[in-house]
């Protein structure tokens, strides 16, 4: 098994990469995340990898971080999804990104990703939810505790994440605005927010 890659760059493109491995090349695939964060060609760079063996082929998988590769696991361990699927999740979204949509059950977002329809969405959601919650060390110290959406930038993050959801369910922006003016997220969850938010709007308790 190889677990990672040290060399050097030799090519890449936002679904593959090259690396030169003591005169040897090896293709890895990767997620466009990982492809914004490498080297120029010729730099030294080092990849976390997954190998993965199939009846015809043999194939290599590579990532920045090891909570990317973490994901990477646990996307290919849900029903239908194979290695490329959970390449395009993760080009599409950050590992925080990610935590947030899993725990805010955001199947509208999760659907975005290209190849990925409704039912294997809530599946995905599902899922991956579980596996936040029973874990809570799932990727260091990356994200935050199991039940916490991270914050980013703090309070800006919040609210934008707030926001995407809010108009996600079909409010308008104004009703939007109108339900988060006010407030700036500070020391507050995206959940806290939301429920706050949906109050105001006369859909909360």
């Amino acid at each position: 098994m190889i677990a990672q890659l040290r060399g050097t760059l030799i090519e890449a493109t936002m679904s593959a990469a090259v690396i030169d491995v003591g005169g040897v090349g090896y293709e890895v695939g990767i997620s466009a995340t990982t492809a914004a964060g490498l080297p120029p060609a010729g730099d030294e760079v080092r990849l976390y990898t997954r190998m993965r063996i199939s009846n015809d082929a043999v194939a290599l998988f590579g990532f920045l971080t090891a909570s990317e590769r973490m994901l990477f696991d646990r996307l290919i361990s849900v029903s239908s999804v194979g290695p490329r699927l959970a390449l395009s999740v993760l080009s599409k979204f950050s590992v925080e990104q990610l935590y947030t949509v899993v725990l805010s059950e955001d199947a509208k977002a999760m659907a975005t990703v290209p190849g990925v329809g409704k039912k294997t969405a809530q599946r995905l959601i599902l899922e991956l939810k579980g596996t936040f919650a029973k874990e809570r060390g799932l990727v260091g110290a990356d994200l935050p505790a199991a039940g916490q959406l991270p914050i980013g930038a703090p309070d800006r993050g919040v609210l934008e994440d707030a926001r995407e959801a809010l108009l996600s369910m079909g409010f308008s922006p104004q009703e939007t605005d109108l339900a988060l003016e006010g407030y700036d997220g500070r020391d507050m969850r995206v959940e806290d927010v939301l429920a706050a938010a949906l109050k105001r709007l006369g859909m909360g308790a």
